[in-house]
């Protein structure tokens, strides 16, 4: 059987469901709860493999307390690169830290905490 070829509005719609959910630090389990979805199924349209509804997007939406119109603003999903630069500058941090004594490395940590709360605040108007 031959594969499906992916729509490219599919897998961007996928991605930044994806962008979203990580962003509000929830597994594609708990996001299928809050939307009361099956895992897999959220996995898949997170992929593009999916032809997703009206009806599924406006549960994973409001799951993700966002408003439907934000599912298609893409400008901050990069379906290519996106992981990939993800991963990169987790490393570069980790190269950075891995030299560093554990007092420090706690420092650190307790800092990026505090900024990506203030950071998350921002975003909910706080």
């Amino acid at each position: 059987m031959p594969q499906r070829k992916k729509n490219d509005f599919q897998v961007l719609v996928g991605a930044k469901i994806r962008v979203v959910r990580k962003s509000k630090g929830l597994s594609q389990k708990e996001l299928a709860d809050r939307a009361d979805l099956i895992d897999t199924y959220v996995g898949s349209v997170e992929r593009g493999e999916r032809n997703v509804s009206l009806q599924s997007l406006g549960k994973i939406a409001g799951a993700l307390g966002i408003s439907p119109e934000e599912l298609f603003q893409f400008q901050d999903v990069d379906v290519e690169n996106d992981l990939y630069e993800r991963k990169q500058a987790i490393e570069a941090h980790k190269a950075l830290l891995l030299g560093r004594s554990l007092r420090e490395i706690k420092m650190v940590h307790r800092i990026v905490k505090d900024m990506l709360g203030t950071f998350d605040a921002e975003k909910e108007g706080r």
